[in-house]
């Protein structure tokens, strides 16, 4: 066991980071992205010894991610919403009014990586465009690793990622010409 746990840790935690970046853009919430990184980690760990060897561990990592994320959602979406009055009551009887700020953490820390209008940009794409381009673009996968992780052929995911990368051209043109990356 021992052996195995050191060949995951050596094979699975350096994608970490790559992860909680989407799973943050999946979830918009740090606490929610924290929780799926960790369902994956704890699933991928159980079912390491299926884990073919010398294949791509990113790409088995965010299929694993995927698939719980859509579970998850499923799941939520036949519930009806649920609110724990305790966690209410605890809130308003702990917090003032100074110690209440407006400022987000966490929704900063994926918009530190670029700009608030490309960001916005991105937000405001279908998913299948959003998902193909920040798998793409962002985290470095290839066509293969994507349509195998989005589960469609790869000529889906150039024909998405063609149409997502002019959506995105038309959505951040001004701000291009303004940034002085186009020359008029």
């Amino acid at each position: 066991m021992n052996d195995l746990y050191k060949e995951f840790e050596r094979e699975a935690l350096p994608h970490v980071d790559a992860l909680y970046n989407f799973a943050y853009k999946m979830t918009g919430d740090s606490d929610d992205a924290d929780d799926l990184v960790q369902e994956t980690f704890l699933k991928a760990f159980r079912f390491f010894d299926k884990f073919e060897k010398g294949t791509n561990c990113k790409a088995w990592l965010f299929r694993i991610m995927k698939n719980s994320f859509i579970n998850d959602y499923r799941k939520n979406t036949k519930q009806p919403g649920k609110v724990d009055y305790d966690d209410v009551q605890n809130f308003y009887e702990n917090i003032k009014a100074s110690d209440v700020k407006t400022e987000h953490l966490e929704a900063d820390v994926y918009a530190n990586l670029m700009d608030d209008d490309v960001s916005k940009a991105l937000d405001s794409m279908p998913e299948d465009f959003r998902t193909v381009i920040i798998l793409s673009d962002v985290e470095g996968f290839t066509y293969e690793e994507i349509a195998e992780f989005i589960d469609c052929p790869v000529g889906t995911v150039r024909s998405r990622l063609h149409r997502a990368r002019k959506m995105l051209y038309t959505k951040l043109f001004d701000y291009a010409k303004e940034n002085g990356f186009i020359k008029e």
